[in-house]
């Protein structure tokens, strides 16, 4: 199978700005023992033991580790090697969050292996499209390639009703209700549904979600207008917060300290806006220092938060800025940090942070999961009227063989198979 891209040169400079190797540890200066890279292969028939690559559904998580992967780290423009913001979080009890569901982002989500009845918690933190963009593909894909039970979406509200997550996610399924109500006919309805839990963006620190040892809690961020806000996860001591979009503010410093991860946005430097993205100085310094985060004031941030990682994300990762931005968070923030791009990975344990890139395949099928398929609704009427019928080209007589071997296969009783002509 063919594998995705690597990002070596962003991975080298995430490196470099940790200084410390492939392993974070609890503190910026404290020192790693060195390892060459994979470790010491001791016999000709062994193998490295030491993975620097993460082989995504090749590695059991400890009960106590979270593993987080970057699935989205770029900008609202399409673009082949970075989707928009999403990142998917895994805990050692089995549970699995998608935080922001980007443009583009879901065929990296699926080249990851993982069932879809596993992916079925997304949680936004706003309503711009490079932040949920991608719940059409989870909602159909998810649907036609075997998930069981229906998707549960976590948002805020707005400061009116029509800007809230319910309104969106109602709107969303009026938009494609051609899409829903052919495959409700053809397949099930249960995969489909959609269950929104929207909450109110203003309250500080409020808990979200609670089950199963994890609790999400959210608080107001501020961009472009009410209604973003930032999350926590806490498991098991640890605490990771995801900023979603948000310019600096009083929230971010008051409850984002003591964490293991802080997730901040950083946009590319004003410059930079001007030149690669096709942006009047007028807005680049608007987007990049106003209702953004730029480098400097993140670096700022970092300081007073003091997170034993923070991952930098919400920017276009490549040579002709990677090097600017590291530049500008630099000149305010000296711990460790992550220059993210997709597909990045970091194990997080009690005592290091492990990074690493996931190798991926790019031809990637979904994968069965414990969930029972629901049986069809018999009670639905099909979608098709006797004019579409009508026109039916019947090809039973080259199919039979086929048909046959099939049923005989499967041990299932023959029954049509297509739309019959009234």
């Amino acid at each position: 199978m063919r594998t995705g891209r690597t990002a070596i040169g962003a991975l080298a400079l995430t490196l470099a700005a940790m200084t410390i190797g492939y392993f974070i540890g609890v503190s910026f200066h404290e020192p790693q023992v060195a390892q060459a890279a994979g470790g010491e292969v001791k016999s000709p028939t062994g193998i490295s033991p030491d993975r620097y690559v993460y082989y995504p559904g090749t590695e059991n998580l400890r009960k106590d580790e979270i593993r987080m992967t970057a699935c989205g780290t770029g900008m609202p423009a399409a673009r082949h090697g970075q989707a928009a913001s999403c990142f998917l979080i895994e805990l050692g009890n089995g549970d699995k969050f998608l935080f922001d569901l980007g443009t583009g982002s879901m065929a990296n989500v699926g080249s990851y292996m993982i069932p879809y009845d596993f992916l079925t918690k997304v949680f936004l933190s706003h309503l711009h499209t490079d932040h949920w963009g991608d719940l059409g593909p989870l909602w159909a894909g998810g649907w036609t390639a075997g998930r069981t039970k229906p998707l549960e979406v976590w948002g805020p509200s707005g400061a009116r009703e029509d800007m809230g997550t319910k309104y969106a996610v109602e709107h969303f399924m009026k938009t494609y209700n051609w899409d829903y109500m052919t495959r409700a006919a053809m397949i099930s309805p249960i995969p489909g549904s959609i269950t929104v839990h929207e909450f109110d963006y203003k309250k500080e620190n409020q808990v979200i979600y609670q089950k199963n040892g994890v609790t999400i809690r959210s608080f107001p961020a501020i961009h472009t207008g009410d209604g973003p806000v930032s999350l926590i996860l806490e498991w098991k001591g640890y605490k990771v917060v995801y900023g979603g979009d948000t310019m600096p503010n009083t929230w971010m410093l008051k409850y984002a300290k003591d964490a293991d991860v802080v997730i901040h946005e950083v946009m590319p430097m004003p410059a930079d806006m001007v030149k690669f993205y096709n942006q009047p100085p007028q807005l680049a310094i608007r987007a990049s220092c106003g209702f953004h985060t730029c480098g400097p004031a993140f670096g700022k941030i970092m300081s007073e938060l003091k997170p034993r990682l923070a991952i930098a994300f919400h920017w276009f990762n490549e040579e002709g800025t990677r090097y600017n931005q590291l530049e500008g968070i630099r000149e305010t923030y000296d711990g460790p940090i992550s220059m993210a791009t997709d597909n990045l990975v970091w194990n997080i344990r009690k005592k290091v942070i492990l990074e690493r890139m996931a190798v991926i395949t790019e031809e990637a099928w979904a994968v069965p999961g414990p969930g029972k398929a629901p049986a069809p609704d018999r009670t639905r009427k099909s979608e098709y009227t006797p004019w579409t019928l009508g026109h039916v080209y019947d090809t039973s007589d080259v199919e039979k063989e086929t048909f046959d071997k099939f049923n005989k296969q499967f041990n299932l009783k023959p029954a049509p198979y297509k739309p019959q002509k009234p």
